[in-house]
């Protein structure tokens, strides 16, 4: 299938701008797949929730992208159910329809029932699946239940990046299995990669947000009586809480703060241990790009991690007690060998399944098979 005098429109996550990616050092990463895609579709629409500002990011793509934006005044919210309107003179000429996110997947929806173009529905985490682990409200779960149903009804292709979320979606949403295609989050492999750079002895890393369903409490506890150093890489709601655990534990924690996505290779190069102690996850980022830099990591046992890690083959699957936690670490700081072996299979994993070559293929091909 010929692409090349076909339209492309991507919608941003609810509330979500160039600007708010460019802030959290993602900005790079989230546009590669875009700028790439501009070269096989004639046009290519970024439908963002920024203010006309948002134009000045227009250098960093093809002339053949454009980025539509949100009026000034107006609530994200509302915007997200007037944008079809809005926008319909664009949205009328666009082929194919892509969701970032599944929040605020209603007005590609919409578009797709008004303009009739095909819609691939994208989630990097399955919405109403997180809230329903973090246990969140009633209200928010059933509105993520109407939302999520509307766009999955009306997509021609759903894209999920793990095994469980599709288990997930075509049961509690009755989505055709075969509508449903895994492409996992990519990652850029020269970028994050082996650096010869020296390790510090003992460095252990976790990178990701500071709330309770990362479980880093535990991680914590785990250190006690180890000589350690941890590195915490990012922000979050239990800062405190951690950093009177380490004052009372006297723990060797650095916390670093958000990082610029840039500078995360360098971080992860210099630790010997990466560290996942989630009760729950997606398909992590955080901990691709840690085995893209072969690392060994250690992950809890839990949907998201176990899809990625395999035990005592490219890294270490854990309970998520700190007890557990413990045991894995003092087991890889007693053995350089297993170390070294679980880093090189941790990369050879990243290079055959996450690349962002790989993972972009299989996303150009689902858009040519949708406009067959």
């Amino acid at each position: 299938m010929n692409l090349n005098n076909k339209n492309f429109g991507l919608f941003m996550t609810r509330g979500v701008s160039l600007e708010k990616w460019d802030k959290i050092g993602s900005l790079s990463r989230e546009i590669k797949p875009y700028q790439k895609l501009a070269e096989f579709f004639k046009e290519v629409y970024i439908f963002t929730y920024g203010n006309g500002e948002e134009n000045r990011y227009l250098k960093l793509f093809p002339g053949n992208v454009h980025i539509v934006c949100k009026p000034k005044f107006l609530p994200s919210t509302v915007y997200s159910f007037l944008l079809p309107l809005i926008h319909r003179s664009k949205l009328s000429k666009i082929d194919i329809l892509k969701t970032n996110q599944m929040d605020g997947s209603w007005s590609a929806a919409v578009s797709k029932k008004l303009y009739k173009n095909k819609l691939v529905v994208r989630c990097g985490y399955e919405w109403l699946q997180t809230l329903e682990k973090s246990q969140k409200s009633f209200v928010k779960r059933y509105f993520a239940f109407c939302a999520e149903k509307f766009a999955y009804n009306n997509a021609d292709k759903v894209i999920l990046t793990s095994e469980d979320s599709k288990k997930f979606v075509a049961q509690k949403f009755n989505v055709n299995s075969e509508t449903i295609q895994i492409i996992p989050n990519y990652i850029d492999i020269d970028l994050f990669k082996p650096l010869n750079i020296e390790k510090e002895k003992g460095r252990i890393i976790f990178i990701g947000r500071l709330e309770k369903d990362k479980n880093l409490a535990n991680l914590f506890y785990s250190l006690e009586g180890l000589d350690v150093k941890l590195v915490v890489v990012g922000s979050g709601s239990m800062r405190g809480e951690l950093e009177q655990i380490a004052k009372d534990k006297n723990l060797k924690v650095v916390f670093k703060g958000n990082i610029e996505q840039a500078f995360i290779p360098q971080e992860l190069n210099m630790s010997e241990i990466f560290v996942l102690p989630s009760l729950y996850e997606g398909n992590p980022k955080v901990l691709l790009e840690a085995m893209a830099c072969g690392l060994s990591c250690i992950g809890t046992d839990v949907e998201g991690i176990n899809s990625v890690l395999s035990h005592m083959d490219n890294g270490i699957l854990s309970s998520s007690d700190s007890v557990s936690l413990k045991k894995a670490i003092r087991r890889l700081l007693g053995d350089r060998e297993l170390c070294a072996k679980l880093g090189v299979s941790a990369r050879k994993s990243i290079e055959n399944h996450n690349s962002f070559e790989v993972c972009f293929e299989r996303e150009l091909t689902i858009y040519k098979t949708t406009l067959k």
